[in-house]
C-alpha cells in the first residue's frame, strides 16, 4: 500500500497520512506562520516521510490552500451548529458571531492570533492564488449575513445589502483586534454591537 492510502494507527483510531499532514499543518501555519514554517517540520510533526507529504499534495503551496479550505470548512461546523439553534433570520446573523468567538476559543498551542485566514494571507504576496482562496471565504461568510438580512428585511434589498457589508465590516475589524489582544473580548463586543444595530432595523 502507498503512502498516499497508508494509514497509522494513533489511539486506536486510523488516520490517513493526508489528514496528518493537514492537521500538522494547521498547528505549524497558526503558531509559527506560513512562510517560517518548513516541509521538514510538518513531516516530522505529522510523522510521515517527506514523499508522503508530496503524494498527497502538489506543492507546500497547495498544502497552504488545503489548510485555508480545511480552516474555513471548520468555522463554517461551527456556523452551522449555531445555526441549529437559530430562530429566524436575526439570531442567524448573530450565528455568525458566535461561530467566530467560537474559534477563538479553542485552544492554540501558542494561544489567539487572530483568523488564520487573514493571517496567512498577510504572508502571502499579491496574486498568489491563496490570497484569493481567503478572499472567496470572506465574502462567503458576508453572504452568509446577507440572506439572513435579506429574509429579516422583505423588500429592503439596498439595505440589507449595506448592513450586511457594515456587519462584515465590523466583524472582521473585531478580529483582527482580538488576535492583537490575544482573547475574544472584542468580539463579544462586536456582538454586542451588532444585536443593538439589528434593533434599529
Amino acid at each position: 500500500m502507498g503512502e498516499t492510502e497508508a494509514h497509522v494507527r494513533t489511539g486506536g483510531r486510523r488516520r490517513p497520512a493526508r489528514q496528518r499532514l493537514l492537521e500538522a499543518a494547521a498547528r505549524r501555519f497558526y503558531a509559527d506562520g506560513v512562510a517560517a514554517t518548513g516541509i521538514d517540520t510538518i513531516t516530522a510533526e505529522a510523522g510521515v516521510a517527506k514523499m508522503s507529504l508530496y503524494n498527497n499534495f502538489a506543492s507546500k503551496a497547495d498544502l497552504v490552500r488545503a489548510y485555508l479550505d480545511a480552516r474555513h470548512e471548520e468555522w463554517l461546523g461551527l456556523y452551522r451548529a449555531r445555526l441549529e439553534h437559530a430562530d429566524g433570520p436575526r439570531e442567524g446573523v448573530l450565528a455568525v458571531f458566535d461561530a467566530y468567538a467560537d474559534h477563538a476559543a479553542f485552544t492554540y498551542e501558542r494561544g489567539f492570533r487572530g483568523c488564520g485566514l487573514l493571517n496567512a494571507a498577510a504572508e502571502l504576496p499579491a496574486g498568489d492564488e491563496g490570497r484569493a482562496v481567503v478572499r472567496a471565504h470572506k465574502e462567503e461568510v458576508e453572504r452568509l449575513i446577507a440572506g439572513h438580512l435579506a429574509e429579516l428585511l422583505p423588500g429592503r434589498a439596498d439595505e440589507a445589502r449595506e448592513t450586511a457589508e457594515h456587519l462584515a465590516f465590523l466583524l472582521e475589524g473585531a478580529m483582527a483586534r482580538a488576535g492583537l489582544e490575544g482573547d475574544d473580548e472584542r468580539l463579544r463586543r462586536a456582538r454586542s454591537l451588532a444585536v443593538a444595530l439589528l434593533n434599529r432595523l
